[in-house]
């Protein structure tokens, strides 16, 4: 067996005007391009995204494991939210989507894992709350996790994770997923976290390996080499 160790949450010492972002957020929250996540199997009750950075600055593009394009710009609500902008602005690294998520009273999304998301795949996915309240329950990999409004976490989304709002308000986060470079790894390295061991039966892995090598076609060879970056 072999051990590797994760970061399995940090917060990040990034900060933002968060009464500002909650000013901007509250004037957009009449706005009708809220929509509700696709992944409805995922949650109950309402749970609502606004694209602010997605691929060719689609506002219909919300879904982060659906943006397989390279080209994240702006979509044109960004602009109403200079804050965000500003925030954007001050992270040296490859910013792909912005979105805000809304789970609102009452809604619960269940338990999942959002693979490959994490630090060490070469991708961050970092939480801003803009809103949230006591009964809100964020748990990852069986822990609570209280993030406080204006915050700046990071969430190792390859892990077993769940939302319930048990609260009477919304609760709202600013979502950004960032490609890992130096500068983050600069980030990482000064913030507080929490490390999770993960065991790893390399000569199984390494046997399922070569059976999908020999199957040689795309799917299994991407796969394959999938399976073979998680050894390294």
């Amino acid at each position: 067996m072999h051990k590797k160790l994760f970061i399995k949450y940090a917060r990040l010492n990034l900060h933002t005007d968060i009464d500002n972002l909650r000013s901007e957020t509250e004037q957009l929250m009449q706005s009708g391009e809220w929509l509700p996540h696709l992944n409805e199997k995922h949650y109950t009750g309402e749970w609502q995204v606004l694209a602010l950075r997605s691929p060719g600055g689609n506002l219909k593009h919300i879904v982060a494991d659906q943006m397989n394009e390279t080209t994240f710009i702006d979509t044109a609500l960004m602009d109403q939210l200079p804050s965000v902008k500003k925030f954007i602005a001050n992270l040296e690294c490859p910013v792909m989507s912005v979105r805000l998520l809304n789970l609102k009273s009452g809604a619960i999304i269940k338990p999942h894992r959002d693979l490959d998301l994490c630090f060490e795949k070469g991708e961050a996915r970092i939480h801003l709350p803009v809103f949230t309240n006591e009964g809100v329950e964020f748990m990852l990999d069986e822990e609570r996790l209280l993030m406080k409004e204006g915050e700046c976490w990071y969430i190792n989304a390859n892990l077993r994770h769940s939302v319930a709002n048990h609260g009477g308000t919304d609760r709202i986060h600013l979502v950004i997923d960032c490609r890992v470079n130096e500068w983050l790894k600069n980030i990482f390295n000064e913030a507080e976290k929490v490390m999770i061991e993960e065991q790893v039966n390399v000569d199984e892995i390494q046997k399922v390996i070569r059976e999908l090598r020999l199957q040689n076609t795309a799917m299994s060879n991407k796969l394959a080499e999938q399976l073979a970056e998680k050894i390294r």
